[in-house]
């Protein structure tokens, strides 16, 4: 496997569910070829359940990925929220204990 460089751009070259792809990306390396890695898993995972044609079991596994993304959005976004709303309660005890 080849890499070639071009300025910010990189030249990856990845395999994903037994086929090679070349990806053109300003990311890095080591990044692009987890997120291929984790499209491969989820694209053997759901192909191994289902017998599915490759056009499919990729569409099937960019839902699930994005599924999963939303979830984790959702997740972090309720904890940020959660997290506000201690501080602001312990900035309100705060405030009323110094007035007090």
């Amino acid at each position: 496997m080849t890499d070639v460089e071009h300025g910010s751009v990189t030249t990856v070259q990845v395999e994903i569910a037994g086929s090679k792809y070349t990806l053109r990306t300003d990311a890095d390396e080591a990044y692009t070829r987890r997120c291929a890695a984790l499209v491969d898993e989820r694209m053997r995972q759901i192909g191994g359940r289902a017998h599915m044609d490759a056009r499919k079991t990729a569409i099937m596994a960019a839902l699930s990925l994005s599924d999963e993304l939303l979830q984790q959005g959702e997740k972090f976004r309720e904890q940020a929220l959660a997290l506000a709303r201690r501080i602001e309660e312990a900035l309100a005890d705060k405030r009323s204990g110094e007035s007090a």
